[in-house]
C-alpha cells in the first residue's frame, strides 16, 4: 500500500490480538499497513511466547513494537508454554479463552507507563473480538476502543449472532433461522461446532463468548478483514446488525502475493516452528511439471485434522479421480497432531503409487500455501474453509471444495457456496462429518472439470480475484477501497481524539 503520511509523529495505536495464529498474523498485516499509511508508531501486546512467534515472522526493519504481557498459563489449568491454541488439545481450549481474561491488568499496566511516558492516551485501542475487556480499558484511559474482525463480514455476523441468540436452542428443527439474518438464510444444526450446539448459555463457552461479544458490540467501530466489494450482503448483515461504522480493511496479505508478476518462490511468509514439511523449491518443481489448472490443494490449516476414517475415505477418493494432488497431512484425531505420520492411515502403498505415478505429492505437516495457491497448476483448493485461506485461495482466483470443522469455518463455506459460487462443499466437521470416496471422487471431479460448473465457478474466483487487487490499488487520486477505507478509519479516529480536547 502506499503511503498517505498523516502527520502524527507523536500518534500511537495500541493492538491486542487474541492468542492464536490466525488472529496474530492478520493483526500483523494490519499493524503493519497502518504503520505504512500513517506513520503512527503501533504496539502489539500479547503474552511473551506469541511476541517470539510474532518476532520471527517479520524482517527485523519492521517498525512495530512489541510489548510482552506477563501471563501465567499455569494459573488456569494449563501447561506453562500454552499461549496460544496451536499445541493445545480441544480439550484445552476453553481454558485459554478464560485465561486470555487476565491479560487486562497487565494491559492496563502497559497503559499507564505509555501515557506517562508520551503524555497522552493512545489514539484508539484496536482489540480482538473475543477480547471485549479492552472497551473498559480505552475508555478508563479516555480513548476508544475499535473490535477487529479477523474473519470474513458473512462469517463475523453468523458466529457474534449464533453466540449471543443461541437461536438454535430455541427451536426443534434441525433448521433454523437467525437473528439479524434473512428469512432465506437458513442455518442447520450440523453446521455449528458441538460445543455450540451444547451451550445454554450457563456452558464455559457461553460464559466467555457472550459476555466478550456483548462488549465488543459497544466499541466505536470494528474493523473487517475483508473487501468491500466481494461481501456486499455480509456487510450489510454485519452493519446492521452492529450498527456501527465497519471499515474493511482486508486483505491482509502479503503484498508479493497481490502483485501479477510476483515470482512465487518468494510469497509464502516464513512461519515460525513450522518447518516445511517440504521445501518450497521441491514443492515448486514438482507443480512445474503438472498440467495448468490439474492439481488439487489439501490442507485444513494449522490446526486442524480429520478422523482416521475420513481420511482413508479422502485417499481412495483422490486415488479413484485419478486428479494430480498436494496434501498436507498430519495424524488424524485422537492422535498427536506433531506425532510421526503412519502410513496405515492411508490405503497400502498409497504414498508410493503416487509417487510412482507422479500424480499425489504428501507433505507432512506444512506446506509453503500461498506458493502452491499462485501456481499455474493449482485447480482448486480442499480446505477446512479458515478465513485466512479463503482469503489466500481468493486473491489467487482458486475456486474452492469446503471440509468446514471448527470456529466460523461453516459459515464461510456456506456463504462462498451460497452468495459467491466459488465453492462446492464435501462434508463438514472432523468427527461426525459422514464421507465416502465416491461424494469425494464426485464433487473433485465437479470442480475440477474445466468446462461446466467447475468452469464457471474459476471464472467467478478469477472475478473476486480481480477485486480483491483492485482494493490495495492507488492511481494518482484513484484509491482502492481497502486503501480508503484505512484513512476513512484513521481519519475518524484523529477527529475524535480533537473532539475529546477540545471538550
Amino acid at each position: 500500500m502506499g503511503s498517505q503520511h498523516h502527520s502524527g509523529g507523536d500518534e500511537y495505536i495500541v493492538m491486542l490480538p487474541f492468542m492464536a495464529h490466525g488472529h496474530l498474523i492478520p493483526f500483523l498485516a494490519l499493524a503493519n499497513q497502518i504503520h505504512l499509511r500513517t506513520n503512527f508508531t503501533v504496539f502489539i501486546a500479547t503474552t511473551t511466547l506469541n511476541v517470539h512467534y510474532l518476532k520471527s515472522t517479520v524482517s527485523s526493519a519492521a517498525d512495530i513494537r512489541f510489548i510482552e504481557l506477563p501471563f501465567s498459563g499455569a494459573d488456569h489449568g494449563l501447561s506453562p508454554n500454552a499461549e496460544n491454541t496451536e499445541n493445545l488439545p480441544l480439550s484445552k481450549i476453553a481454558h485459554l479463552f478464560h485465561a486470555s481474561r487476565s491479560l487486562e491488568p497487565p494491559c492496563r499496566d502497559f497503559l499507564r507507563g505509555a501515557v506517562q511516558e508520551r503524555g497522552r492516551p493512545p489514539l484508539c485501542i484496536i482489540s480482538d473480538v473475543f477480547l471485549g475487556w479492552a472497551v473498559d480499558v480505552a475508555r478508563s484511559f479516555d480513548t476508544v476502543n475499535v473490535a477487529f474482525s479477523t474473519g470474513g463480514a458473512y462469517g463475523t455476523a453468523a458466529y457474534v449472532s449464533l453466540w449471543l441468540h443461541l437461536p438454535h436452542r430455541k427451536t426443534d428443527f434441525d433448521e433454523f433461522t437467525m437473528p439479524g439474518f434473512p428469512e432465506r438464510c437458513r442455518f442447520h444444526r450440523t453446521q455449528l461446532h458441538p460445543f455450540l450446539r451444547a451451550a445454554d448459555g450457563t456452558d464455559t463457552w457461553s460464559m466467555f463468548f457472550q459476555p466478550q461479544i456483548s462488549l465488543s458490540l459497544k466499541s466505536y467501530a470494528w474493523l473487517c478483514n475483508t473487501v468491500e466489494e466481494i461481501e456486499p450482503f455480509g456487510l450489510e448483515i454485519l452493519r446492521n446488525y452492529l450498527n456501527l461504522p465497519v471499515w474493511c480493511v482486508g486483505p491482509l496479505l502479503p503484498q508479493a502475493a497481490l502483485n501479477d508478476s510476483s515470482s512465487s518462490h518468494t510469497i509464502s511468509r516464513r512461519r515460525a516452528g513450522k518447518e516445511f514439511g517440504i521445501s518450497a523449491e521441491n514443492c515448486l518443481d514438482w507443480l512445474e511439471s503438472q498440467k495448468s489448472k490439474s492439481v488439487l490443494y489439501i490442507s485444513f490449516g494449522s490446526q486442524n485434522t480429520i478422523g482416521a476414517s475420513q481420511m482413508m475415505e479422502l485417499a481412495i477418493g483422490l486415488e479413484k479421480s485419478e486428479k494430480a494432488f498436494v496434501w498436507v497431512i498430519r495424524p488424524p484425531m485422537g492422535f498427536d497432531l506433531r506425532g510421526e505420520f503412519r502410513s496405515e492411515w492411508l490405503p497400502e502403498k498409497f504414498e508410493e503409487r503416487m509417487r510412482e505415478k507422479k500424480r499425489g505429492l504428501l507433505v507432512r505437516n506444512w506446506a509453503p500455501q500461498l506458493d502452491i495457491l499462485a501456481h499455474r497448476s493449482t485447480g482448486a483448493f480442499l480446505s477446512h474453509c479458515g478465513w485466512n485461506s479463503v482469503m489466500e485461495s481468493l486473491s489467487q482466483g482458486v475456486p474452492m471444495v469446503a471440509w468446514p470443522i471448527a470456529a466460523e469455518q461453516a459459515y464461510n463455506s456456506k456463504m462462498l457456496v451460497e452468495e459467491m459460487g466459488v465453492c462446492v462443499e464435501l462434508t463438514r466437521g472432523a468427527q461426525s462429518g459422514d464421507i465416502t470416496a465416491e461424494r469425494v471422487r464426485t464433487v473433485i471431479s465437479r470442480v475440477m472439470d474445466g468446462g461446466g460448473e467447475g468452469g464457471e465457478m474459476r471464472r467467478r474466483a478469477e472475478e473476486i480475484k480481480l477485486k480483491i487487487r483492485a482494493a490495495i490499488r492507488e492511481e494518482g487520486e484513484q484509491k482502492g477501497s481497502a486503501l480508503k477505507a484505512m484513512d476513512d478509519f484513521v481519519a475518524s479516529v484523529l477527529t475524535n481524539r480533537e473532539q475529546q480536547v477540545t471538550k
